[in-house]
């Protein structure tokens, strides 16, 4: 039986008087005593109390000193004590560990894992999420977007100037477009991206340059804006970090730019990484258009001013432009913090990450649980010893959290390494387009969150050992001289294997479904042929190619060059090719329905050579494709995507239907003839359903759609053979032999854009997968452990059986099914739990049900398989058990 504590040592616990009553009694003792001896001299015992009091002096002021100085002296007596067992504890923690060495490095590794893992996926969600951005006010800096049909989009420059100078809720409202941009030298010339921004953009975050200074507002002005800002990242990469650099020329697309100035490493607020910027320097033209719709609208509200207040005048605002103006007709305005919009829906899902990692966690903390449990029931006689000897129950609890505590803190030493390893796959793996995760790191802050995590989980896999060593029974655990071993049907021990299976499911039923997403991805069909094609970007300067005419006969000259090349069997050029970049989109209005904003249908615009379709081999189910009989000053002619036809014309032949787009005026709409149905194409990728989309002839492209795609096409090639990267050379060449300065770009294969296209689910895929096996490990470690020791408990009993002719068979039978009941309530419970939890996965899957049935039950098949094999594998070593030998042991 456990220590009891007697009547007298439990009063003085919990009834321990306060220091000021003891203060108080003893004082009034002294006086009581002096009182005494004056009345025995002969005073009479009133006047021998007041005389008494008076030779004791201010009686208060020596109470409040007593009192002070009795309260410091328990408290410094208390404190003494507690460091005191503290050290103590954490010695004989430390010499626990050293002296069982095998449990300590199994225990240690168990929760290092968790840890570790925890860790690294935390140290992401702090970098994508949590760390605030390097600007000067991020809570105040708001994207403001147009709003068409409730759909987001950029903002027309006419829009921007009426909103920039009517607006009283922002300090600054700054407009940027993204450019391309041929930088020369005599070293030669490459393409960078470059941002065209007005004046007041840095102000807007409240960035200040490494070197030099940012634009005045008098070189945001057509012919004193050549002017450029170099971003860090070129300034190191392409002037070697030279300050001297900053009041020198350089040539960008042909022109002389001055540099101003160089801004600072973290400077990349909108996650572009745009290497330089330059005034954008609307012209009178441009401000007066309030269609063509492709500036990035960011500003910095007014300190006080809420964004729901922003909002509401630029709506105002908004219905005021639809009225004057038909461009603007069913569109408004609204806005959003930047943060979350360049976080995006990557908040949820690091989340949900971080949620799957913790569910591992949580399985090492019951793998280390069920170890400390065997090992208190190993230490039963000791913990014994030590409650015989006076150790109460709270300091025999506080020892054993103590060793777990120490167990721990050094897993968490060797976790934090294992997360540093994590961190630098988990950046290697991660597919571009993950805000900020390059900048993953361990900081402070995950120091913390690893130390934080240590403590919790010491306490959550520590506190069941703890309470269950202090209802240790002594009398029979001293009379049985340590060989009791506890109870065969040990009902923690069945709770931590259900919860461990139950976490497992649910681990591998996400990546069950995710891995069933990821392949109907692959298998998804595309409407084009990637395979052998080839395709680079290649962009006009406009100052050298302002004609169109020029443009035209250009990029004709580069298709045609490409096409004779030998091992080329097909070339052509698009503003957007299928997975890649550029491009953009128009209404479309069908001939029969009055020409205004409210009939017309929005498809994505591709302006193309003659031979893109055969090239990507998108068949035309309908009709014919271009030819060089499409030119200008011929028919107006027009390709449409099936689902384009499908919506403009339904249950309709579209071929010669006549279409408004794109130019003209209501007078003089210059309709398009349809001539052709394409195939639909999964342009955004497998995941994305096919758009509506319009092809025009390269030769009859609106000469005002070359600014709107800044003069860029993409280049695509087929050869006669699989390897597309052969293509790259003569490519290369076809585009020199018509303009020597122009550089090719992002050159890659269209499968490998494919696979760039699907690196985002399976990245998701490959760190769920891996969570998954890593719990289903732990887990069937646990089982095996747990099954182990139920094993050694019942070895008497075994033997018994077998004395009195138990076959093997039915032992294996008999302990199978006691492992085997706690796996299968565990499969039951996480199956549940799954279910509800999957369904934060539902945006991340693609043609799988969250709740897909085949994915449940191949993963409850599993886990019950790999359970079954854990639990077998002691039940069949206890059927080696000597029947003689584990009669005479018992």
């Amino acid at each position: 039986m456990p220590k009891r504590l007697s009547k007298e040592q439990l009063a003085s616990r919990i009834w321990r008087s306060p220091i000021g009553d003891e203060v108080a009694a003893e004082l009034a003792f002294h006086i009581e005593m002096v009182t005494r001896d004056l009345v025995a001299g002969g005073m009479d015992e009133k006047s021998a109390r007041a005389e008494a009091v008076r030779r004791f002096g201010d009686l208060s002021a020596v109470s409040n000193t007593c009192a002070t100085i009795g309260t410091h002296t328990e408290r410094e007596m208390r404190r003494t004590e507690f460091l005191t067992e503290l050290k103590q504890d954490i010695t004989f923690a430390l010499r626990q560990l050293v002296r069982t060495p095998s449990f300590t490095i199994l225990a240690t590794l168990t929760l290092a894992l968790g840890i570790g893992a925890t860790t690294a996926i935390f140290s992401a969600v702090q970098s994508i999420v949590i760390r605030s951005f390097p600007w000067e006010h991020p809570d105040r800096v708001m994207e403001v977007s147009e709003l068409w049909r409730e759909r987001r989009g950029n903002v027309s420059v006419g829009n921007y100037a009426v909103l920039r100078d009517r607006t009283a809720s922002f300090d600054a409202l700054a407009a940027l477009q993204s450019s391309n941009l041929n930088l020369g030298d005599a070293s030669g010339t490459e393409r960078i991206i470059g941002g065209k921004v007005t004046h007041n953009f840095f102000s807007v975050f409240g960035a200040r340059p490494l070197l030099g200074r940012v634009f005045r507002s008098e070189e945001d002005t057509p012919g004193t804006d050549a002017v450029v800002v170099l971003s860090h990242a070129l300034w190191t990469r392409r002037f070697g970090a030279d300050p001297a650099v900053v009041g020198t020329d350089i040539r960008l697309s042909g022109r002389p730019y001055r540099i101003l100035a160089v801004m600072r490493p973290d400077f990349d607020p909108l996650l572009m990484q745009h290497e330089l910027w330059m005034p954008i320097a609307f012209t009178p033209a441009q401000i007066a258009k309030m269609d063509e719709h492709y500036l990035r609208v960011v500003g910095l509200l007014k300190n006080g001013v809420r964004a729901e207040r922003a909002e509401q005048e630029m709506r105002a605002i908004g219905k005021e432009l639809e009225i004057v103006s038909i461009a603007n007709h069913e569109r408004s305005f609204t806005l959003q913090p930047l943060s979350q919009l360049l976080i995006g829906d990557y908040r949820q899902r690091m989340f949900v990450l971080l949620g799957a990692v913790s569910l591992v966690l949580l399985i090492a903390c019951s793998n280390v649980a069920n170890l400390l449990l065997a090992r208190s029931a190993a230490r039963r006689k000791e913990i014994a010893i030590r409650a015989s000897l006076g150790a109460s129950r709270g300091r025999i609890a506080r020892q054993m959290l103590t060793e777990s505590a120490a167990l721990a803190l050094l897993a968490a030493v060797v976790g934090v390494a294992l997360a540093w390893a994590g961190i630098r796959l988990l950046i290697a793996i991660a597919p571009a387009g993950i805000p900020r995760i390059g900048e993953t790191r361990i900081d402070l802050t995950v120091l913390l969150f690893a130390l934080g995590t240590a403590i919790v989980s010491s306490v959550v896999f520590g506190i069941v050992p703890a309470l269950r060593a202090t209802r240790t029974d002594l009398q029979g655990v001293l009379r049985e001289g340590g060989r009791g071993s506890g109870s065969a049907r040990d009902r923690v021990r069945n709770v931590l294997i259900v919860a461990e299976v139950a976490l497992a499911l649910t681990l591998l039923v996400g990546a069950g479904l995710l891995i069933r997403s990821a392949r109907a991805l692959e298998n998804q069909p595309l409407g084009f042929a990637p395979q052998g094609v080839l395709a680079a970007r290649v962009t006009l300067p406009r100052d050298s190619y302002a004609d169109p005419a020029n443009v035209i006969r250009t990029f004709q000259q580069m298709a045609d060059g490409l096409a004779s090349t030998p091992g080329v069997r097909d070339a052509a050029l698009s503003s957007q090719a299928p997975l890649g970049g550029g491009g953009g989109s128009n209404g479309l209005i069908p001939e029969g329905k009055a020409l205004v904003p409210e009939n017309a249908v929005d498809a994505l615009l591709r302006i193309v050579t003659d031979g893109f379709f055969t090239t990507l081999q998108i068949p035309i189910t309908r009709g014919r494709g271009f030819t060089r009989e499409d030119v200008t000053g011929g028919t107006r002619v027009m390709v449409v995507s099936e689902e384009l036809a499908r919506r403009m014309w339904p249950d309709e032949d579209p071929i010669g239907k006549r279409v408004a787009c794109c130019e003209g005026e209501p007078g003089d709409p210059r309709w398009k003839t349809v001539i052709g149905v394409a195939g639909d194409v999964r342009t955004r990728g497998p995941a994305i359903a096919p758009l509506p989309e319009f092809y025009l002839p390269t030769a009859q492209a609106p000469p005002e759609a070359w600014d709107w795609i800044q003069r860029q096409m993409t280049l695509v090639a087929r050869g006669t053979g699989t390897d597309a990267s052969v293509l790259a050379a003569p490519m290369r060449n076809a585009v020199r032999a018509v303009d020597p300065a122009l550089p090719l770009y992002q050159i890659r294969p269209m499968t490998e854009a494919l696979r760039v296209a699907l690196s985002e689910a399976r990245f998701n895929t490959i760190l769920l997968t891996t969570l998954g096996a890593l719990g289903l490990i732990l887990a069937a470690i646990g089982i095996y452990s747990v099954v182990a020791y139920f094993v050694s408990l019942r070895t008497h009993e075994i033997g018994l059986r077998m004395a009195l002719g138990a076959a093997p068979l039915d032992v294996v039978r008999m302990m199978a099914w006691q492992g085997a009941r706690p796996i299968l309530l565990g499969v039951l419970v996480g199956a549940i739990g799954a279910f509800a939890l999957t369904r934060l996965l539902r945006n991340a899957l693609f043609g799988v049900s969250a709740s897909d049935p085949l994915t449940f039950a191949s993963v409850a098949t599993l886990l019950i398989a790999v359970g079954l094999v854990a639990t077998l594998v002691p039940a069949r070593r206890a059927t080696k058990v000597d029947p003689t030998r584990a009669l005479m042991e018992g």
